[in-house]
């Protein structure tokens, strides 16, 4: 099966379903062509070795790869973001005419824009294509607050619906998601849940040995590391007061926040003021080097402002957690809890309520050791028998399939019911000239 994979993001950015995801389809035996951008997420600046010119042919580890231009932001601005999305909406939209015909054609969304070039693809050269939705627009827009104006949000309401009706399927990652778009008319068996995994060849799995662990500066405290995105979505004030409840009750306790985003700098100066010694700030790490860090652990956070879209998506950094295997606390209502608890991975806890989440970190150091560690194995072992990514691809692969073979059958009963019309066609006009040519010898023959 041929299968064109169509993202705004992609290797070397830090794409979640990018070039793991592409390898694991030819490895499992497909042929793979992806149709992006030019790398420029997330500082908005073209990476390295690349200029942006109409278009850009390369091979990475033997998957063909079209670039298409764009216009590099990243930043807070809306209409700077609006024209990143939509300048790579067009450009992939003519690219779709560069490009071998696929089978089935695989889009990735966010953002939203990036469906156009799957329409034009599917109306111009009658290629199916599979909806990856990873998070519910126009709601996010609204609960991360980048867009507020109600007419940009009606028309984006409007938009996807199109965009829903246009997808031969469309796949979620969680129930919530499902049941949320069974709510605004998509046809239940037009959906599938297939839930996200990680960058399983990024994260190192290698035990550390004390003396590596006092190297990155983990040893004689109890480590809670968040690790990722900080900006308004995740409510990070919480831990900041969590810490504050526990620093005299329990000084071994210590949060250790690693990454970067909008709200980082607010954050630490916030922790300088009240002066919050058990709260650490590191920067962003490559995704080769986070790996050790997750394992130096105790515990690994997760957290989310208490809003009802969040109640049914799953934060990324849940699976990396759990293919880590250390204890989990889920600051996170729904579906994301309830895998946690399902998996016996860790604890769960309200969503910015800081007594609640340092009750759970109290909770935790409670327990003996080797309680924490069995609850790590757990999440570990719920990840690869669920969550991996040889058994997602897999049901993608086999999503695919129906969908192209259903497009086969629909191209096929589409010519015969146009053979059909041409045959009936030619015996109507078979019958006419018969009748023509009976009237024309019967007036001769008066």
């Amino acid at each position: 099966m041929r299968i064109l994979l169509i993202t705004q993001w992609f290797d070397p950015e830090p794409s979640f379903k990018g070039l793991l995801f592409a390898q694991e389809l030819r490895r499992q035996g497909h042929q793979v062509e992806v149709l992006t951008g030019f790398p420029n997420y997330p500082g908005g600046k073209v990476y390295p070795g690349y200029r942006i010119r109409p278009f850009q042919r390369e091979v990475m580890d033997g998957i063909p790869i079209l670039r298409v231009p764009l216009y590099p932001s990243h930043d807070g601005s809306g209409v700077k973001r609006a024209l990143n999305y939509l300048s790579f909406a067009v450009s992939a939209s003519i690219g779709t005419l560069f490009i071998n015909r696929p089978d089935v054609a695989y889009v990735y969304h966010p953002p939203a824009t990036v469906s156009l070039p799957a329409i034009v693809l599917q109306a111009l050269r009658g290629v199916p294509f599979v909806y990856d939705i990873q998070d519910l627009w126009p709601d996010t827009l609204a609960a991360t607050g980048m867009m507020q104006n109600p007419k940009v949000m009606s028309a984006v309401g409007l938009w996807m619906r199109q965009v829903y009706k246009h997808a031969a399927h469309i796949t979620v990652l969680s129930e919530g998601f499902k049941q949320r778009l069974i709510e605004r008319g998509v046809p239940e068996k037009k959906l599938t849940v297939i839930p996200n995994w990680t960058d399983e060849g990024q994260i190192n799995l290698t035990e550390l040995d004390m003396q590596r662990i006092h190297a990155l500066g983990f040893g004689n405290h109890f480590n809670v590391v968040f690790a990722g995105t900080m900006g308004k979505a995740q409510a990070l004030d919480t831990v900041l007061d969590a810490a504050d409840l526990l620093r005299e009750s329990q000084p071994d306790a210590r949060f250790i926040l690693i990454g970067g985003g909008v709200e980082v700098e607010k954050l630490q100066m916030e922790t300088q003021r009240r002066n919050l010694s058990n709260v650490v700030f590191l920067p962003r790490r490559p995704p080769s080097e986070i790996g050790e860090i997750l394992g130096a652990a105790d515990a690994l956070l997760v957290h989310l402002r208490d809003d009802p879209l969040f109640a049914i998506t799953i934060p990324s950094k849940t699976q990396a957690y759990m293919m880590v295997g250390r204890p989990i606390l889920m600051g996170v209502r729904g579906n994301a809890a309830d895998m946690v608890e399902k998996a016996g991975a860790g604890f769960v806890f309200e969503p910015e309520k800081p007594q609640a989440l340092a009750d759970a970190v109290v909770r935790l150091m409670q327990i003996p050791k080797t309680k924490r560690s069995e609850m790590g194995e757990a999440g570990q072992d719920f990840y690869w028998k669920h969550l991996s990514l040889t058994t997602g691809t897999k049901n993608f692969i086999d999503l695919f399939s129906d969908v192209s073979e259903a497009n086969f059958q629909k191209s096929l009963d589409e010519y015969r019911d146009l053979k059909y019309c041409k045959s009936l066609y030619v015996i109507i006009a078979i019958m006419l000239l018969s009748v023509f040519k009976y009237l024309g010898q019967k007036k001769f023959s008066r």
